[in-house]
């Protein structure tokens, strides 16, 4: 984690840090892939590639930011702008990561609606559900982290390899950390 962010409640700036990091690494796979290798077909059908599911990514924090633009009154993922461009082009996924980490930043220094509501289509129904900015936030961070996933495999097959936490979410890696702290010390790994 980096230094707190000021002005901001406890949980909406750990949360707001979970995301820009799960956004920076991200940023670290585009960086290491070609136009070519983002755009490869995957599953039998061909249907998956890299780009669409970084830019399925960026649709869900857009959608959000869209619905804090507008007022904070309704937030809808499902009717999201949906820019294929981003998911021909890593360059351009890039910088829309960065400057979706930026609004991240941002939004410690502002007042987000403490609750708003999200309209989610359930058939030929609308419901809508109350929701908060934290509760949007960690399933951002789930969500996004759910697709890294899935990147990280597809990136596998196109060579290039990640870190071992890519793709991991916050609560496993803090799982790990006490896992490594309680385990004893063999004579081997001394």
């Amino acid at each position: 984690m980096t230094t707190p962010l000021p002005g901001s409640p406890p949980s909406l700036e750990g949360l707001i840090e979970e995301n820009r990091l799960a956004l920076a690494q991200l940023r670290g796979l585009l960086d290491k892939l070609t136009p070519v290798a983002y755009r490869q077909p995957f599953g039998a059908d061909g249907r998956h590639t890299l780009g669409k599911h970084v830019r399925h990514i960026i649709d869900h924090y857009s959608a959000l930011f869209g619905g804090l633009e507008d007022g904070g009154q309704s937030l809808d993922y499902e009717h999201r702008r949906r820019d294929e461009t981003l998911e021909e082009w890593p360059h351009r996924a890039a910088e829309r990561l960065v400057s979706l980490e930026t609004s991240l930043l941002g939004l410690a220094d502002q007042s987000p609606p403490t609750r708003f509501t999200l309209d989610y289509p359930l058939d030929e129904e609308r419901l809508l559900l109350g929701s908060s900015i934290e509760r949007e936030l960690a399933f951002l961070t789930s969500h996004t982290i759910h697709h890294m996933a899935i990147l990280g495999l597809l990136a596998e097959q196109v060579g290039v390899s990640l870190p071992e936490s890519f793709g991991v979410h916050p609560s496993t890696l803090r799982h790990w950390q006490r896992e490594a702290m309680m385990s004893p010390v063999t004579e081997e790994e001394a």
